[in-house]
């Protein structure tokens, strides 16, 4: 009985973890998409330099902007 209480305390930590960080994402993706479009444009990116720095390798579909889903490559 006791291994399945750890087991069950790890996995609702780890599921508190992933869900922090998820809110976390989330508010630095905003915060970086200035006119809330739902993409960091090159221009947005300026306020940081290392989002700048590594741009162009988080923009896998290479369109000059960066999706939630590639900007999530960050966290």
């Amino acid at each position: 009985r006791n291994i399945t209480m750890k087991t069950l305390n790890t996995t609702l930590a780890v599921l508190v973890l992933a869900s922090s960080s998820a809110a976390y994402a989330a508010v630095d993706f905003a915060s970086f998409d200035s006119n809330s479009d739902g993409v960091i444009s090159m221009e947005e990116a300026q306020v940081n330099s290392q989002l700048v720095k590594i741009f162009k390798d988080l923009d896998t579909d290479g369109n000059g902007e960066l999706s939630k889903e590639e900007f999530a490559k960050v966290q």
